[in-house]
């Protein structure tokens, strides 16, 4: 449950970064004559103001031998990282050559100072911190998702650096979404974790769904509304649904059949439409695909009535499976419904 928290809080950090931006005038790279030992070179960059010569090590003139860097294109250098990214074409050179390539994009030349500070925004969640710093090399569990087990301690160590990246305003907290559905199912004791988690300054807008009434608290003998705790439910805003109307139900089936590629006759909705409002809409949806093959099976163009009428025959509802079981359960094996216990059974 912390994890499922944690992941649903992002962290916007923010930081300046050094660039030198501009237009390439000249690259020049000296070999050693003997071949061996490393590479020197100079590229000169210019806007529309000032023009400097920088000197390349090693791994510079590898960065720009990678990108195919020429005199021409507009880059830009990352001082604190050292990389080296190609923005484009000079407006300047745009005739240098009869034929370009179709994804060569042509920039104007920057203006003033080759040297800029830039702010760069990282949006990450709590959780890939957590993972990032929980072991060495430790980012490579975000892509094969073996985070293991993460140390309380990491976790608030984490939670005071972020804290103090708000203070300094270098970071800021963006609360997430976290869905729990089927909430019935937690027991006391994760309901009394997910009543502390809710009173941190850094939780998630909480949704939980359930569909259940009046029914015992998972871990205990108490019964309470939705099966959830009367002092968590005290916390929470209840959003009471409704039944769908036949309208409802119809729109909801047509858009279904738009996106199985279902053709269905006007008639053949209506007929499922009121399959759906007398068993589930569950059920109904699930008869457009069986429908759509019984059509297609028969080479029609769009789903009939009588395709509707033979998968509703082949495949049945729940309240008919029940009502089968009822009238045949001396013929199943292991039956254990009594003569008596059989009008109170659970049907729905």
């Amino acid at each position: 449950i912390l994890q499922a928290f944690r992941k649903a809080i992002g962290v916007r950090i923010k930081e300046e970064t050094e660039l030198i931006e501009g237009e390439v005038v000249e690259v020049c790279v000296e070999r050693p004559a003997t071949g061996t030992g490393a590479k020197i070179g100079k590229l000169t960059l210019k806007t529309t103001d000032m023009e400097t010569v920088f000197d390349l090590g090693q791994k510079m003139i590898e960065q720009i031998t990678k990108e195919k860097i020429q005199a021409g294109d507009i880059i830009t250098i990352d001082k604190s990282a050292g990389k080296v990214a190609k923005l484009g074409r000079s407006f300047t050179r745009a005739r240098d050559y009869d034929a370009t390539d179709s994804q060569t994009r042509f920039v104007q030349c920057p203006e003033g100072e080759l040297q800029k500070r830039k702010e760069v925004v990282h949006t990450v969640t709590l959780h890939e911190i957590d993972v990032i710093n929980s072991r060495t090399q430790g980012f490579l569990a975000l892509f094969s998702g073996d985070t293991g087990e993460i140390k309380s301690e990491v976790r608030e160590q984490i939670n005071s650096k972020v804290a103090e990246w708000r203070e300094e305003g270098k970071a800021e907290i963006i609360p997430g979404v976290l869905f729990i559905d089927e909430v019935h199912m937690l027991d006391i004791e994760c309901f009394s974790f997910l009543n502390r988690l809710l009173e941190s300054d850094m939780s998630p807008v909480l949704i939980m769904a359930t569909n259940r009434g009046i029914t015992r608290i998972r871990g205990t003998n108490y019964q309470s509304p939705h099966g959830i705790p009367l002092d968590l439910l005290d916390r929470l805003l209840i959003i009471a649904t409704t039944r769908y109307s036949e309208k409802e139900t119809k729109q909801i089936l047509e858009i279904r059949c738009e996106e199985e590629d279902v053709e269905m006759a006007e008639d053949a909705i209506a007929v499922l439409t009121r399959i759906g409002m007398e068993t589930s809409l569950r059920y109904a949806i699930q008869l457009i695909t069986a429908s759509s093959l019984v059509c297609r099976k028969r080479k029609g163009v769009e789903v009939s009535v009588a395709d509707i009428k033979k998968v509703y025959s082949l495949f049945i509802d729940e309240s008919r499976s029940t009502t089968f079981l009822k009238e045949y359960q001396e013929e199943f094996m292991f039956n254990e419904l009594a003569g008596g216990d059989a009008a109170t059974m659970e049907i729905s």
